[in-house]
């Protein structure tokens, strides 16, 4: 998802090339990313941009819907660009970071009816998956740590 300048705030919201390089970095990032490394990538392009632009660009964007949002083993959030069709679920490893985008249908029919059930508006959900991958499946022949295998990935069904 590529947004030009003019349409990457929201209304309400200043736009600020502190923000404008944020998004930038995000969208070049691989995968799910944390503040901490987007604000190295930033820093190693040449960008000074405090830590906490970054962390108050993150929630920023996570409140007006523009980023999906999982947690790394640690409890640390990790952002990644919300496609323009909605929100996405993701199958994370808990090892390397590799995410997948997975379909989850089920989930949305289930929140949308406990919505209309209640009479609640704007309902939000959060569901997280975690697991190991093939890739870091214990392996008694392997000493190698996993690689990052995060990846932007095709739906898995």
């Amino acid at each position: 998802m590529h947004l030009s300048s003019t349409s990457e705030r929201p209304p309400g919201r200043r736009s600020t090339w502190q923000r404008t390089a944020v998004l930038r970095t995000l969208r070049e990032h691989p995968g799910f990313a944390s503040a901490r490394e987007l604000h190295a990538a930033l820093a190693s392009g040449g960008t000074a941009v405090g830590l906490s632009t970054v962390y108050r660009t993150l929630q920023a964007l996570e409140q007006d819907g523009r980023v999906d949002v999982v947690r790394d083993r640690t409890g640390e959030r990790l952002y990644r660009p919300r496609p323009v069709d909605g929100h996405r679920h993701y199958l994370v490893c808990r090892l390397c970071g590799l995410s997948l985008p997975v379909t989850a249908e089920t989930v949305e029919r289930w929140a949308d009816g406990v919505a209309s059930a209640t009479g609640f508006a704007d309902v939000e959900h959060i569901v997280e998956l975690t697991g190991v991958c093939d890739q870091c499946r214990p392996n008694p022949d392997s000493t190698s740590p996993p690689a990052d295998r995060s990846t932007n990935g095709n739906d898995f069904h």
